[in-house]
């Protein structure tokens, strides 16, 4: 009897052990800047549901990917295209990716009278809008989807000295939100906001879909916790946030 009480006395300390190990964990995820807000939301529901904090790097797709290459040490990429994560993986830096969300790029204002014109490159046209925000066409997927919708209509080269670079896509919204500039080449999600609900904006149909891809390192420490939230990120509460913010 005593020895059966000295062996339940091991088990419960090891499982104790387990969950306060399994608690302490953090995951650190790099993750488009397009998705700040959608993933904030994740990030508390998941952590309220596991007690499993996540913690969140933001930048332009390419800022991340360099860091990634050079040994930054984050358990899973949030990507804003297929191609870098695609790159991981052939590099064996990453799991297989998978898709995560698809996004829409759209022309943004605080001014709601730049929504008075028919088309978005009607808008464009008018004499009173002297700048304009795009993301690093380099480096962030949305400010290169805006390029190919500007190339489409013709409009790229006309528009070059009326173009004003952002790092990356939160803050070509920031630019426009805080009428840094007179419009700004978007994320569908930045229009979900409170500041993003104060202005108004066209879809611009002529940009491809953003279809966004993540991966989990190989590096990472947290292989079970990540997966966990991986798993997270298709159910039903993380696809509610995901519509929120106009993703598919």
């Amino acid at each position: 009897m005593k020895l059966c009480r000295i062996v339940a006395a091991f088990v419960l300390i090891v499982l104790m052990s387990s969950v306060s190990a399994f608690a302490e964990q953090k995951l650190s995820v790099a993750v488009a800047a397009n998705f700040i807000s959608a993933f904030k939301e994740m990030a508390a529901d998941f952590e309220a549901k596991t007690k499993i904090k996540v913690d969140g790097t933001f930048s332009s797709t390419g800022n991340l990917y360099s860091q990634i290459i050079n040994g930054a040490p984050y358990d899973l990429l949030l990507s804003a295209d297929e191609e870098r994560p695609a790159r991981l993986n052939k590099d064996g830096l990453a799991d297989k990716p998978f898709v995560y969300a698809k996004g829409q790029a759209v022309l943004w204002s605080a001014s709601k009278d730049f929504c008075k014109a028919k088309t978005w490159q009607d808008a464009l046209k008018n004499e009173q809008i002297k700048k304009i925000s795009i993301a690093n066409t380099q480096t962030a997927p949305y400010g290169a989807a805006a390029k190919k919708a500007l190339e489409k209509a013709g409009m790229w080269d006309g528009l070059q000295n009326k173009l004003v670079n952002a790092q990356d896509i939160a803050q070509s919204f920031q630019y426009a939100s805080t009428s840094a500039v007179d419009a700004g080449f978007c994320a569908m999600s930045a229009t979900a906001g409170a500041e993003g609900k104060k202005g108004c904006f066209f879809v611009i149909h002529e940009a491809p879909e953003i279809i966004q891809s993540a991966c989990i390192l190989k590096r990472t420490t947290n292989r079970a916790s990540v997966e966990k939230f991986v798993q997270f990120l298709s159910s039903p509460a993380a696809k509610e946030i995901k519509v929120k913010y106009g993703y598919r």
